[in-house]
């Protein structure tokens, strides 16, 4: 999954606030005018804002951290309360901050705090304390939802209900048309019950957006980057146009091969059904590699295959270890410490290469306090996520590890927010975050691009590697599937969300909508017809539980700059795709100090530190995928690559 792609605590990105105080403020007649705020009072203010935000952050963060892994309704109530005290304190804390913006020759650095003391929520709270209270239950009741979502075969029988991980499973492995479409179905039949509950969500959150002063939430999400929200509008739209010509090469060449697959069940119009990409929001399609691999057995990928033989292995270990017969509750014991032992394997790989380059160790804490199975006792949100629990060293994510690719590599990304807590967690606490939320994606997707067809040989998940043209065409095509094929969803999520806040796509609208941008920037399309009472962008983890999507299009852009800068840096001197900067301390050291900065600074500073450059620029993307395009283009020559309802 998109490293799926990892979303921080949602009590932490719930951030701020809408701006009330508790108290009625006093007028003209009630009191004398107060002369504006000095700079030292200013930076006074703002010092103890630093205190107190992080003495009020520790209580919701700990509470949605068990309501995410311990789902009950005794922990949703529990954390809707923590979450409802945090925003009544923030909400009066941005009230009680207005006064010291206007200060005369404020500090650089205060200003920039009191204005992300405004710009960092992702759920405004209305000032009525009523709408409140609905809002943060609602939160609550949506995270649920999706957490603890299940569809059954046969509604009298429990043993036939799957949760997303079963489903996700069959997509996966399973190539079988029906399989795959009972399994997509069954999944996003889940989001139908959200529906009520998130019509409603949008109405506080765009209520709490004005008490702020946006005209609604699309908009103050998008003045979050230092930038205003029209000019981020169009950034985005400029950096799709640098990409879109790769994106599109990519989408004509899978679906022919799918159609080689399928035969007519494909549709006519160009586009791809959703429920065959082997990927549940069709967001990445790398699953499906084996059917569109352009030349089959050139080099050796099958990290999946090395994964699950080091996972039964741990299970033969432990087996021949046991004393006497073991009965079938010792054999399931068994099974669950084979997974967990299996786990650990793979988060100490992913820690291993961050090490190499000079990071840190993890803390103990970590380990110990983690989520890296399914629980067997209750349900969780296996969503895997990366958590600061106190702007200092107790850091987690929790996630429901499996043995394959797909999951080793999301250790790897979130193991890179990890990293980025660490790395500022010297900052004051309105500075501990992402110089924008693109970075805090992209820190370990960049790691992601180093683990090259070289590097898993050399840590024995991968054959010999080869740099023979059709090993490289093939390496590059299964990357490309994850990261290229993600492109236009990372990009059509808050596409979705700004039309739905700003109201020019209505409640009746929400799934037509939906499906139109996903024609238009994917192309595609729907296995089943849809109507207005499904709620499919539900199944997707981030629109239930809020978190900002707009963020994994940029992580993958940023990505591709990083990297480039960062073999630059290494000293490495060839095709980007081939460099790994696994064990070069130089660049790790020139990355850890751009994470150091955090939010301090404005993100156009901080990306030229380590790029040279103060604007985002996709040409990394297609520089790195040079060889696949140009073969791409070849492959498709004489062929109509465009889809029905295309731009």
């Amino acid at each position: 999954m998109k490293p799926m792609h990892a979303s921080l605590a949602l009590a932490v990105a719930l951030a701020l606030a809408a701006c009330s105080s508790s108290k009625a403020p006093e007028t003209s007649a009630q009191a004398p005018a107060r002369a504006a705020p000095t700079a030292a009072e200013a930076h006074a203010f703002v010092a103890q804002m630093n205190k107190d935000y992080k003495a009020q952050s520790l209580e919701p963060a700990a509470a949605e951290w068990v309501a995410e892994t311990y789902i009950t309704g005794d922990t949703q109530m529990l954390t809707a309360k923590a979450q409802e005290r945090y925003l009544k304190w923030l909400s009066d804390e941005i009230g009680r901050a207005r006064p010291y913006e206007a200060a005369a020759g404020i500090e650089p650095a205060d200003k920039r705090a009191l204005q992300l003391l405004k710009l960092q929520t992702a759920i405004p709270a209305p000032k009525n304390p009523a709408h409140l209270t609905e809002l943060t239950t609602l939160a609550s009741r949506l995270t649920a939802a999706y957490g603890a979502g299940k569809y059954c075969t046969d509604a009298n029988d429990p043993k036939t209900c799957r949760n997303l991980d079963d489903a996700s499973k069959i997509l996966a492995e399973d190539r079988d048309w029906n399989d795959d479409l009972a399994a997509w179905q069954g999944w996003h039949s889940v989001g139908r019950g959200m529906r009520g509950d998130y019509v409603r969500f949008v109405e506080l959150l765009n209520e709490g957006a004005k008490d702020l002063g946006y005209d609604n939430v699309g908009t103050m999400w998008r003045a979050g980057y230092d930038m205003s929200p029209a000019d981020f509008n169009a950034e985005t739209d400029r950096l799709w146009s640098q990409v879109k010509p790769l994106y599109s090469q990519l989408q004509c060449y899978v679906r022919r091969r799918l159609k080689d697959q399928y035969g007519d069940r494909m549709p006519a119009d160009g586009t791809i059904p959703a429920h065959v990409t082997g990927n549940m929001w069709a967001q990445d399609w790398s699953n499906i590699y084996s059917l569109v691999q352009p030349y089959p057995g050139a080099g050796s990928l099958d990290v999946d295959a090395r994964l699950q033989a080091g996972r039964d292995a741990e299970y033969r270990k432990l087996l021949a270890a046991f004393k006497g017969k073991p009965t079938a509750d010792d054999l399931a014991a068994l099974d669950r410490q084979a997974d967990a032992g299996n786990a650990l394997v793979m988060v100490k790989r992913a820690e291993d290469f961050y090490t190499s380059i000079g990071f840190p160790a993890l803390p103990a804490s970590f380990f110990e306090k983690s989520m890296f199975l399914r629980p067997r006792d209750r349900d969780a949100l296996c969503h895997a996520s990366a958590w600061p629990m106190n702007f200092a060293t107790d850091v987690r994510f929790k996630m429901c590890i499996r043995p394959t690719a797909e999951d080793q590599y999301t250790v790897y990304h979130e193991m890179g927010h990890i990293y980025y807590f660490l790395a500022y967690k010297d900052q004051p606490p309105i500075f501990q975050g992402g110089a924008n939320d693109g970075f805090h994606e992209a820190i370990g997707d960049t790691i992601r691009l180093n683990l090259t067809p070289a590097y898993l040989h050399r840590i024995g998940l991968a054959g010999a590697a080869s740099e023979d043209e059709k090993a490289v065409i093939n390496a590059q095509m299964k990357l490309a599937l994850e990261k290229v094929a993600f492109l236009p969803f990372g990009l059509l999520i808050d596409k979705w969300r700004w039309g739905v806040f700003d109201g020019s796509i209505k409640p009746a609208q929400y799934n037509t909508a939906w499906w139109e941008l996903r024609r238009k920037y994917q192309g595609v399309s729907a296995p089943v017809a849809r109507d207005a009472a499904d709620f499919d962008p539900g199944a997707k983890n981030h629109v239930p539980t809020n978190v900002p999507y707009m963020r994994y299009f940029l992580a993958d852009i940023l990505q591709f700059q990083f990297q480039r800068a960062l073999c630059k840096d290494a000293g490495f001197d060839g095709p980007l795709y081939q460099c790994s900067i696994y064990g070069n301390k130089d660049a790790g050291a020139k990355f850890w100090r751009m994470l150091g900065a955090g939010a301090s600074e404005p993100w156009q500073q901080t990306l030229k530190t380590l790029t040279g450059k103060d604007d985002m620029d996709a040409s990394a993307i297609i520089d790195y995928f040079q060889p696949l395009h140009a073969w791409l283009q070849e492959q498709n020559k004489g062929v109509d690559c465009g889809w029905t309802g295309e731009g």
